[in-house]
């Protein structure tokens, strides 16, 4: 449980809510994006690598949802190249049987076969343990952008100090 309290945020909510909402929003989305790529550092350095895929499959991307700015962070991707398994790599898989869907049988191994038992994968989490590791950051790269945004608009705000619990 990430447990962060920041000195200060209340006074640059207060900030924020006095600009035009553009600019606040503008604001918001830079902020987010600041503290996000904070953990995808983290998770980076979380990840197994055996290839690199995974690893440089992890992004951040920023949008609106219901005129609110929503910052995400994601690993793998159904595109050729990226690494469409992250999530298995982040929370495992049970044994479980594999038969063809379109084909009669599977070629594995030069050899056709009805199906075959699949052991099963051991769960290597990572985006979670990057979250607990680098939350705590994060808040504070979040605050430290929205203060240094507010005072490029001539505002100036207290400086943020934070206390983990």
């Amino acid at each position: 449980m990430l447990d962060v309290k920041i000195k200060g945020l209340a006074e640059l909510e207060k900030a924020l809510a006095e600009l035009p909402d553009k600019i606040e929003r503008n604001i918001l989305r830079s902020a987010l994006r600041t503290g996000a790529k904070v953990i995808e550092a983290e998770a980076k350095t979380q990840v197994p690598v055996r290839t690199g895929r995974l690893r440089d499959s992890i992004r951040v991307s920023v949008r609106l949802r219901g005129g609110k700015p929503v910052a995400t962070i994601t690993a793998g991707g159904r595109k050729k190249g990226q690494a469409w398994y992250a999530h298995l790599v982040e929370f495992g898989a049970k044994a479980h049987f594999i038969k063809p869907k379109k084909a009669k049988s599977l070629l594995i191994a030069g050899l056709l076969r009805d199906g075959v038992d699949h052991p099963g994968a051991t769960k290597h989490p990572f985006m979670r343990p990057a979250l607990d590791a680098a939350g705590a950051a994060a808040v504070r790269a979040f605050g430290e952008q929205v203060r240094r945004r507010l005072t490029k608009q001539g505002i100036n705000t207290p400086e943020l100090q934070a206390d983990e619990s």
